[in-house]
Order: structure tokens, then C-alpha cells, then sequence
């Protein structure tokens, strides 16, 4: 391979975070060259607009070792798609060439200045959270933009408010999934939330062991590390931690041998245990209007990261009353005929669908689909038995979650879809005929059999349900 051309950052995927890694690396001085396999129409579109502003992109590029492209001149460095696999053959050779590989998340954080970093990761939660950390900053008076996993790519938002900005923020929150922290082992967190562990992209990462140890390694990184003490899995390793912010939705006196509660709920307050080993009453533990337990250990994941951001309880009880929710997350859309509807399109798994089922008072008519993921979905089998009437199945998954509840035994009425076009509107019918309150869309499911993300899922939902 010939010799480095030291200006030259090759970006591989022309998804949200590519363009945000080439917007940052140009706006940095840096020659940048975009590489996608894509050559749809809509990338076309994204290329058109990059190439506007001086990046090359070339399009249809098969991502292979000895890429000739990348033989012809040597970039210094290749920053890639977290949808690429760390494992790929291509990132393989890059490295065995002596060439830095990293993620999205390594220009944003370089660039970033000391802007201190609020990073959140977790199976689930991790969304709802980052909402909840960013907006008790914000309506507390302190600037907090969030960005990463969710929103705006973490590059992107680095090059709009610590580039171009001259108001630089407080604060970064930064949801982080498995993927980004996979290729960006330099980020360093001032605060570090684990909300949850779950089995989820065991395609990706190979084993449990494997997925959680990339999770850790983020917190081990982080100044403070809050963990959500009622997760069975971060419960089952504490022993490996000796300095952790523990919270529990619980009075405390449920936590195994070896953890003790720096927040907890009793007798209806949010209590803090002081380094001096002093509790305090904080705040209210009914300020938040979000159904479900979770939802209580999401606040209290939160609330810990407001402590460590310098908040006080009153700051955070006032932030907290004026949360509006997430969307794609338990959102309730609308109220038709005497039933609610609820958007949960986030839960891309059974462990986050199970926890939206446990959440709602049924019964429920539920829609769930798309593309099925590796996991034991028994528990959440179980789940629809208990509090579903009918449940409407679509997408890649029906056939195999049909087969699911007939094994769990569910006695409700199950109907298969192609996709919520057809499935919408026999929810509706089924909730007014079984007398149920709530039409929930919770897919268990990865979106891509149909959609781009679960954020356009969840949008074509709203739309639909609009439309009814």
C-alpha cells in the first residue's frame, strides 16, 4: 500500500452518522472521501448534497479487503457506519495495514473540546433516559443538547454547537448502543449510566459475555458509573464493581448483599445517600407522569446523573413535571371510541416489549412484527396471555411469533398481516369488539424487514392511527 496521504478521512456508510462523521472531518480541514455500497435514489440524494459542499462520495463501491480505491491512496484514517460489523473483512485488512479504524462517536468526541459527556447505554431504557437526563439540564438552566444513538449523530451535533456555535453547551448527552461503543474505545464519559442488560444483538457481538463486557467497558471509562440496581444482570455481576452510583426504584432494603442504594424510593420520596453516609429527602417519586416501574428506574437513572451535574431536587422535581415523554416510547398518540393508543416502536426486542405489555392496564390488543431478532421469547409470549385479548402479527416475524403464542398457549384471537397498513385498522376493529381500552404497537422486533428504523415504523403507525 503506498504512503499515507495524511489529509485524506475515508468514511465508510452514508447513513446519519457518516454524514455527520464527513460534515465534522471537512469542517475540520480534512479531506474526505464517503464510500457506500448504496446506490439507491435516496443516497443519491445524500451524495448530491455532500458533493455540494466539496466531500466526494462514490456510491456502489463494493466494501471488500484490497478495496483498489483505498490501494490507490492511504487514508490516515476510516471512520465507519455502526451498522458495519466490526469484524468485516474489510475493517480486518484496513487494520492489518496499519490503518486507524474507529467509529462516528472518535472525531465527535476529538472534537468536542472538553465539553464534559453524559454518556447512557443499556439494552433498554437508554432512550427514555437520554431524553430525561437532557431535559432536567435544560429546563434547570444549564445547556445540554443530546445526540448519538438518537436524535442528532453525535458528529453532527459536535459540529453545530462546539465548531460552529459560539455558545458552547454544558453538557453533551449521548445515548450510546453496543455498536458505537464497540468502535470508539477512547470515549470517556464524565457521567456513565448502564440502565439495563438484556440478551439483544447476539448476531453482532456473538455471545452475552461478549455484548455485556463492551457495555461495562464504557462505564469503566465513565468518572461516575450509575447503575440501575434493579436490573437482574447488573444485580448478578455487582461484586465486579467496587465504585458505582447504585439506584433502585425500591426501598433499598431489597438489593443484594454488596450494593447499597445511593437513591431509592420510600414512602412515596426520591432518598439520597451522601458520601458522609447521611440520607436526605430529595424530591417527590410521583413528579413524572409515565406509566410503569421502569419508568420509575429510568427517572431515578436520571435524577442520579442531575445529581452528579450539580442539580438540586427542587431544580429536577419542576424539570421532571413538564417532561412531555419520548416518542416512539410508550407514546400515547390519541383517544378514538374509547380507545388510547399507544406507540411503542422502540421496543425492538422481547425484553422491551415485555416491559410495555407489564406497563398498561389491559386488556390490550397488541400489534407486533417485522424482523425477529435472536432471544427467548417465551417470557414475553407469556406476557400477551396475561394481558392481551388479540394480538395482531406483521411483517417478516408473523408466521414464527403465530407459532410463539400457540406454543405459550395464548388463548386470545391472533391475526396475521403482511404489514400496519391492513394490520391498523384490525386492531381498531378488534379493540371495539373485545371491549379493549388500549391499541398497543410494541413489535418485539427489529424494523428493517420494512422500514428504515423504528422511528419510521413508529411514524407510519402515528400517521395511520391519525388517519382512522
Amino acid at each position: 500500500m503506498p504512503s499515507s496521504t495524511a489529509d485524506l478521512h475515508v468514511v465508510i456508510g452514508l447513513g446519519r452518522s457518516g454524514i455527520g462523521a464527513a460534515g465534522l472531518l471537512h469542517a475540520q480541514g480534512h479531506e474526505v472521501l464517503v464510500l457506500d455500497e448504496n446506490h439507491s435514489v435516496a443516497h443519491q440524494r445524500r451524495a448530491e448534497l455532500l458533493q455540494k459542499q466539496g466531500i466526494a462520495v462514490q456510491l456502489g463501491c463494493r466494501l471488500e479487503p484490497g478495496l483498489p480505491l483505498l490501494q490507490t491512496r492511504r487514508p490516515a484514517a476510516v471512520v465507519v457506519s455502526p451498522g458495519l460489523r466490526w469484524d468485516h473483512p474489510l475493517l480486518l485488512w484496513l487494520r492489518s495495514e496499519g490503518i486507524a479504524v474507529h467509529g462516528e462517536l472518535v472525531p465527535a468526541w476529538r472534537a468536542s473540546g472538553g465539553v464534559p459527556w453524559i454518556g447512557i447505554t443499556g439494552t433498554n431504557g437508554k432512550t427514555t433516559v437520554t431524553h430525561l437526563v437532557s431535559h432536567l439540564l435544560n429546563q434547570s438552566g444549564r445547556d445540554a443538547p443530546m445526540g448519538g444513538n438518537v436524535g442528532r449523530s453525535a458528529a453532527d451535533l459536535v459540529l453545530q454547537r462546539c465548531l460552529h456555535s459560539g455558545n458552547r453547551p454544558d453538557w453533551l448527552v449521548m445515548e450510546l448502543s453496543s455498536y458505537q461503543i464497540e468502535s470508539a474505545p477512547e470515549i470517556s464519559p464524565r457521567i456513565g449510566i448502564w440502565t439495563t442488560l438484556t440478551p439483544d444483538h447476539l448476531e453482532r457481538h456473538g455471545t452475552l459475555e461478549a455484548y455485556r463486557q463492551l457495555k461495562r467497558s464504557l462505564l469503566e471509562r465513565s468518572m461516575l458509573r450509575i447503575l440501575n440496581g434493579d436490573d437482574p444482570d447488573l444485580r448478578s455481576h455487582q461484586g465486579r464493581w467496587n465504585d458505582a452510583f447504585w439506584v433502585t426504584a425500591g426501598d433499598g432494603q431489597g438489593l443484594p448483599a454488596g450494593i447499597q442504594a445511593s437513591l431509592w424510593i420510600e414512602s412515596g420520596r426520591l432518598h439520597q445517600r451522601l458520601s458522609s453516609g447521611e440520607a436526605i429527602d430529595l424530591m417527590a417519586a410521583d413528579c413524572l407522569a409515565m406509566p410503569g416501574v421502569h419508568n420509575r428506574q429510568n427517572m431515578l437513572m436520571a435524577v442520579a446523573a442531575g445529581l452528579g451535574a450539580g442539580l438540586s431536587g427542587a431544580e429536577m422535581e419542576r424539570a421532571l413535571a413538564s417532561f412531555p415523554g419520548v416518542p416512539h416510547r410508550l407514546e400515547r398518540l390519541r383517544q378514538l371510541r374509547g380507545v388510547t393508543y399507544f406507540n411503542d416502536s422502540k421496543a425492538t426486542n422481547y425484553a422491551a416489549a415485555e416491559v410495555a405489555l407489564e406497563a398498561l392496564e389491559g386488556p390490550l390488543v397488541v400489534l407486533a412484527g417485522g424482523e425477529a431478532k435472536q432471544g427467548d421469547g417465551s417470557a414475553w409470549a407469556m406476557a400477551l396471555g396475561r394481558q392481551a385479548r388479540a394480538v395482531v402479527l406483521y411483517g417478516a416475524a408473523r408466521e414464527l411469533f403465530a407459532t410463539l403464542l400457540r406454543q405459550a398457549g395464548f388463548g386470545g384471537v391472533v391475526t396475521l398481516a403482511e404489514g400496519l397498513d391492513a394490520a391498523v385498522p384490525v386492531a381498531a376493529e378488534l379493540a371495539e369488539r373485545l371491549n379493549c381500552p388500549v391499541v398497543l404497537l410494541s413489535p418485539a422486533c427489529a424494523s428493517f424487514d420494512q422500514y428504515s428504523d423504528f422511528e419510521a415504523r413508529g411514524d407510519h403507525f402515528r400517521a395511520l392511527v391519525t388517519a382512522l
